[in-house]
């Protein structure tokens, strides 16, 4: 849950990045970012939850965190870990198809635009390469080139595609339940169709339902709802819409239903949420 989507339609933009050393044993920060990070660890262990999620990112491990999705710390991070970070975001792009390896030929004449899921967590199989390509990520950011703000970016493009496809190798190609999950955050805004999945990938639902709940832990239905929900906490905090409008961009016509999908979620109604000092969160 909570993957990141990369595509080649546009690149990714740089808020920063470096090498942090921890001092002294501290707890994780609290906080929810407009931003996605990018941690990758060099020595010891960096402990974190996302939305209910435990993670443990342990040396040569990375962790990608998703924007607008609260983090936070249970467990102490040890003196002495050291790793890098990176902080960026995707501008707002078209839908895009989902890349599968050798099932793409290409047409002359087409648009090459595809998508990847990036890894959530991953041990990356070629540590010296990966933590060059950070290294020289980081030195380039904090580098005097006036070219930097050119070529930044590009240079994310290409870690993130080295990750991509990192995770691609080691798990073979990308799994159905990442396509699906794709699919799902394409058409977040749409009712759930189990008639449309079948459409899309010339599978029976109930072999689909099967994949999916094996590997992600849920049903597509809740993993689709949850997208919904994610979002409608995004625009709760972050703007004035009504909730009903904020309904009907999500797809639902009737707004009492989407209450009460909401309440479900996040324990309390639309409007409670909003009222809440932004600190609560």
């Amino acid at each position: 849950m909570n993957e990141i989507v990369f595509n080649n339609q546009g690149l990714p933009v740089m808020n920063g990045c470096n090498l942090c050393v921890a001092a002294d044993p501290f707890l994780h920060a609290d906080r929810v970012l407009p931003f996605h990070v990018l941690l990758y660890v060099l020595e010891g262990a960096i402990y974190v939850t996302e939305d209910g999620t435990d993670y443990t990112v342990g040396t040569g491990e990375l962790l990608f965190l998703k924007k607008d999705i609260r983090h936070f710390g249970k467990v102490e991070i040890p003196k002495g870990t050291r790793w890098y970070y990176v902080h960026f975001y995707f501008e707002e792009q078209e839908n895009l198809s989902v890349f599968v390896p050798d099932s793409n030929p290409v047409v002359q004449g087409e648009r090459l635009q595809t998508s990847v899921l990036l890894p959530k967590k991953m041990s990356c199989p070629e540590k010296n390469t990966i933590e060059r390509t950070f290294g020289k990520l980081v030195e380039y950011f904090h580098s005097e080139d006036e070219q930097k703000r050119w070529y930044l970016n590009i240079k994310l493009a290409g870690l993130l595609s080295e990750i991509a496809f990192y995770g691609m190798k080691n798990g073979g190609k990308q799994s159905l339940a990442d396509q699906i999950a794709i699919y799902l955050s394409r058409h977040m805004a749409e009712p759930f169709s189990a008639k449309k999945l079948e459409k899309q990938f010339f599978l029976s639902y109930k072999h689909m339902a099967a994949v999916f709940k094996k590997d992600k832990g849920l049903t597509m239905q809740q993993y689709h709802t949850n997208l919904r929900m994610q979002e409608a906490c995004k625009l709760l905090q972050s703007t004035l819409i009504p909730v009903g409008e904020i309904s009907e961009r999500l797809g639902y016509t009737d707004m009492l239903y989407f209450s009460r999908c909401f309440h479900q979620f996040a324990g309390m109604s639309p409007t409670a949420y909003r009222k809440k000092a932004p600190e609560d969160y």
